[in-house]
């Protein structure tokens, strides 16, 4: 596990948790193994009015475990929100992809952010379009409990 994985896992979730980050959030999911909760820190984005979580590591395991969730999480910032994960067909990721560029929540530059995490050095909506596949992304929905 390198650095930015066991901060991700350790000390960001306690991080956000509290509330004390601006825009990200702790995600918590079952673990599709283990059955137990899996939390990590993650940033939203907005894109025309709703919520997003865009995973920019591609097939990660936080977005295996909220597809055997069938969605249900938990948004932790503050206060624990209940909440449904609903994955975005690829061919409607592009202009989510480039909203989260735009915001990105630890980066004051988006040019920045694309080349960091999309490896472009200006984000386009052609470019995120060709990348979306590679990126999955979840609408945040409220869920009842």
């Amino acid at each position: 596990m390198d650095f930015a994985d066991w901060f991700n896992r350790r000390v960001a979730p306690t991080i956000t948790r509290l509330g004390i980050t601006p825009r990200s959030v702790t995600l918590e999911v079952r673990g599709r193994r283990s059955g137990r909760p899996i939390r990590l820190s993650i940033s939203p984005a907005r894109f025309e009015g709703q919520r997003y979580l865009v995973s920019l590591a591609g097939e990660r395991g936080w977005v295996r475990n909220a597809r055997a969730a069938d969605g249900e999480a938990v948004l932790i910032h503050g206060r624990r929100v209940p909440v449904r994960l609903v994955e975005v067909p690829v061919e409607e990721r592009a202009p989510i992809l480039l909203a989260w560029v735009s915001e990105r929540a630890f980066s004051r530059s988006p040019k920045r952010a694309a080349r960091l995490y999309f490896g472009l050095e200006a984000p386009s909506l052609a470019d995120m379009e060709a990348r979306a596949a590679e990126y999955p992304v979840f609408a945040i929905q409220p869920r009842d409990e």
